[in-house]
């Protein structure tokens, strides 16, 4: 017997809200854990992005700055 012929002989709230619940109870942990982890990841990734853009906006305004600069020598 399958899987899916048991599902099918249940009604739909045993489908949707207790299996989905169950499912939270049990590797509720392991799911709170993998989205932090996954949000701590997205959140060093965007931190870096606006530090290496902050770089280059500084580098470029020092080099077209002190560019000017000698050309008025």
């Amino acid at each position: 017997m399958a899987v899916r012929e048991i599902f099918m002989g249940m009604p739909w709230w045993v489908k949707w809200i207790a299996v989905p619940a169950i499912a939270v109870v049990v590797f509720g942990g392991l799911i709170m854990s993998v989205l932090t982890f996954v949000i701590g990841v997205l959140f060093k990734v965007l931190v870096f992005v606006a530090l290496v853009g902050g770089l280059i906006y500084v580098v470029r305004k020092f080099t077209a700055s002190s560019s000017s600069s000698r050309s008025d020598w």
